[in-house]
């Protein structure tokens, strides 16, 4: 049960636009460590979908446990820089394996997602286990949503029916389909009247697949707020701002009309 209280304002994030190595956890430990030394002053830092290995779920053998390297390693950043972290791996419990976006908070309590739209065009359900629900976490009184990747492009399970303040795409989306992740980011900001947040990456992965980033920031108008540069490495720290937030929605409260139905 999340107890809210004050709301920051603003609130600053910082998301890592990155390139990633190849079924290669301890360079891409590494790399994000230098990237991430320079981040100062930030509430949360948000890196790419399986940001430890790349988006490679037929190599499932590289899912660690939930006390294994890779969530280590994410909690003494997150302890370093004293904000929460994020980011998605895989992680093996019992016979299943997960695409889990894992949520470090600045005080050391570990949330967690797993991701329940699995790509089928590459089989992900072959190797990866359906996760089931959503999660809600708390940053400084911010109610956020993060979620992965193929989510975005389910807008019913995307859909703030809890009054989120934040919603969070962490991502390997491909150059190839690379309007459809600036589309549907903004849609997902307007139908939901929140800041919407991309994470993505850049570079080639192990199937020669290029990646070109894209990484945004959008209102709860949909205008583009902040953008990272195509093809680039490159850390975004930003602010946003609860009283716009609120003006926003009092200026225009479409989700005060909004149907009430669930999900079976």
């Amino acid at each position: 049960m999340l107890i809210f209280g004050l709301m920051k304002e603003p609130l600053n994030i910082t998301l890592v636009q990155s390139q990633l190595f190849w079924e290669d956890v301890d360079a891409n430990l590494s790399h994000f460590e230098t990237v991430i030394s320079s981040i100062k002053g930030t509430d949360i830092i948000l890196l790419p979908e399986m940001f430890n290995t790349a988006f490679c779920p037929k190599s499932n053998h590289l899912a660690e446990s939930m006390d294994g390297k890779t969530i280590s390693w994410m909690k003494e950043i997150s302890k370093t820089k004293n904000c929460a972290i994020a980011g998605t791996l895989m992680i093996k419990e019992g016979e299943n394996i997960f695409n889990r976006l894992v949520w470090i908070s600045k005080n050391g309590i570990v949330y967690t997602y797993d991701k329940h739209h699995l790509f089928s065009l590459i089989k992900e359900e072959k190797y990866i286990t359906k996760g089931k629900e959503r999660l809600i976490v708390e940053v400084e009184g911010w109610i956020i949503c993060p979620l992965i990747c193929y989510d975005l492009r389910f807008p019913v399970f995307s859909r703030n029916d809890v009054d989120y303040d934040v919603l969070i795409y962490l991502a390997n989306w491909p150059v190839k389909r690379i309007d459809a992740w600036d589309t549907l980011l903004k849609a997902r900001s307007i139908e939901n009247q929140c800041y919407t947040i991309g994470v993505n990456r850049v570079g080639e992965d192990g199937n020669k697949i290029p990646f070109n980033g894209h990484s945004k920031v959008f209102d709860a108008f949909g205008k583009e707020l902040f953008s990272a540069t195509e093809n680039k490495e490159e850390v975004l720290q930003f602010e946003i701002s609860l009283d716009d937030l609120k003006l926003k929605r009092r200026q225009m409260n479409f989700l005060q009309d909004r149907d009430n139905f669930s999900l079976l």
